[in-house]
């Protein structure tokens, strides 16, 4: 199957890189027996960028590569090292790419040469056990896992950055007129829809430099699919003016310029774009082939009923170059114009927006699809679940301390929940055990990988610890302080 050379949208399967796991290790060197945790971060994962490139004009690319992947943060090492961050993938797009998620919301409109958007971004690396090593846990025997990165759709679609936008039926003489004002040689013949794709040309006026666009040829029904214009209507949605060239030298029965526009205006009246309906834009009438005498004579017909319309008519043709220099010289008029009326453009500012004094950072809901049970949304909660290695007990300790920390206990605890409750968060379900968690100065240090709290008996044993350290640290009575002044 032939694959056109042109292709105006395209959809991306986009993965970011997953960030690299830290690293539990302890430093060991001779003589030196109490070297310390020493085990380093993980990498970032890469992001996947897309970045406007003047040389590049059509998402063919991603319509024979539509999958795209940025690479992995890798993984810390010992004597804190830490890994390398993926390499970002930095996808060229052509000036006018419009980003669009899943459900069609604009993500991104990227215009000019050298804008960036960040479409995916890869995973934060995980901590190794060096970073999480306090005054009480002096060598954590454990690490935090990579996040992993963004996985998402988008949609690419090219909408051509053009001052003018050609329309017309086809062989109206669009692609003979764009090639008589610009240096565009598109390709010109004598049978309908020869335009098959977008053309683009550069027109000088004076001191006004604009762009011209020329998209296929509309016919009637296009906005249900006839033929190929409607397909590439949004090439011109971003044009400040439209201008209708009519063939005054068809031979097809039942045709003329006024029934032309009014079958084009339709067609445009039915199109609903990104950037507004098209027949709020200025529009203009090209009477073309004059050069003909049927021709000739058929505009001057037609030109007051169009002018009564409160549209500017020129009559011109492309072989001759008649009337082609007011054209120029009015369409650069609205195109100042309408340059004019656009606001200055705002200088990038960044907004902070810190969150409220009191705000939680998540909320508990009741599981809808289970009674007695519990989710737990949040980004704090999520992302710490994903950098939990549950192999390893001592790490999922410090992530109950975390969550009992940030307060998600004793939000479960208002919201009803009971021992042995389903509890959700992230991708993770489990069944809580209320446990209180700990302060540092209470931790009670165990072998490396493991947290006694997770046994009942062990758990007995700890607080049976931690009552004799406080009972020691802490004499109540006046003879307690005399026998220990002894």
């Amino acid at each position: 199957m032939r694959v056109p050379g042109f292709i105006d949208r395209a959809v991306l399967h986009l993965a970011a890189g997953n960030g690299g796991n830290g690293v539990a290790s302890v430093h060991r060197e001779k003589f030196k027996p109490l070297g310390g945790p020493d085990g380093g971060n993980g990498g970032r994962g890469g992001d996947v960028v897309l970045t406007v490139d003047p040389n590049v004009h059509t998402l063919l690319d991603f319509h024979h590569h539509p999958h795209q992947r940025a690479g992995n943060g890798k993984q810390g090492a010992g004597s804190h090292r830490n890994g390398a961050d993926g390499v970002d993938l930095q996808l060229r797009v052509p000036d006018g790419t419009v980003v669009l998620d899943e459900q069609g919301e604009v993500m991104a409109d990227l215009i000019g040469a050298g804008t960036r958007f960040v479409a995916a971004h890869g995973g934060r690396g995980g901590l190794g056990n060096a970073a999480l090593a306090s005054t009480r846990r002096k060598a954590p025997g454990f690490a935090l896992l990579g996040e992993p990165g963004d996985v998402r759709d988008v949609v690419l679609e090219l909408k051509s950055v053009a001052d003018v936008g050609l329309v017309g039926y086809p062989s109206a003489g669009k692609s003979s007129l764009i090639a008589a004002l610009s240096a565009a040689r598109p390709k010109i013949a004598d049978y309908p829809f020869t335009t098959l794709v977008p053309n683009l040309g550069v027109v000088e006026a004076g001191d006004t430099t604009f762009t011209v666009a020329d998209v296929p040829g509309l016919i009637p029904g296009a906005a249900q699919g006839r033929g190929l214009g409607l397909e590439f209507l949004r090439h011109v949605e971003r044009c400040a003016v439209l201008l209708h060239v009519l063939d005054c030298a068809t031979l097809e029965p039942g045709r003329d310029p006024i029934s032309d526009l009014d079958a084009i205006e339709t067609e445009l009246a039915q199109y609903r774009g990104t950037f507004g309906e098209l027949l709020a834009k200025p529009r203009l009438v090209a009477l073309s082939k004059v050069d003909v005498p049927e021709a000739q004579d058929l505009a001057a017909l037609v030109r007051p009923e169009l002018e009564a319309r409160g549209m500017r008519v020129f009559e011109i043709s492309a072989v001759s170059r008649a009337g082609l220099r007011e054209l120029a010289f009015a369409l650069a008029e609205v195109v100042l114009a309408d340059r004019a009326s656009r606001p200055a453009p705002e200088p990038t500012r960044i907004v902070l927006q810190p969150r409220a004094v009191g705000e939680p950072g998540f909320n508990v809901i009741p599981d809808p699809q289970e009674d007695g049970s519990f989710v737990v949304r949040g980004d704090k909660p999520e992302r710490w679940v994903r950098q939990t290695d549950f192999s390893n007990d001592e790490a999922v300790g410090y992530l109950a301390d975390r969550l009992a920390r940030l307060g998600v206990e004793d939000e479960l605890k208002r919201s009803g929940a009971q021992a042995g409750a389903a509890v959700t968060i992230g991708d993770v379900t489990f069944d809580w055990e209320p446990t209180g968690g700990i302060d540092e100065a209470e931790y009670l240090p165990t072998r490396r990988g493991e947290d006694e709290r997770l046994a009942e008996s062990s758990r007995t044993r700890a607080q049976e610890r931690l009552a004799a350290k406080r009972a020691r640290r802490a004499p109540t009575t006046a003879d307690d302080w005399t026998e220990d002044a002894q």
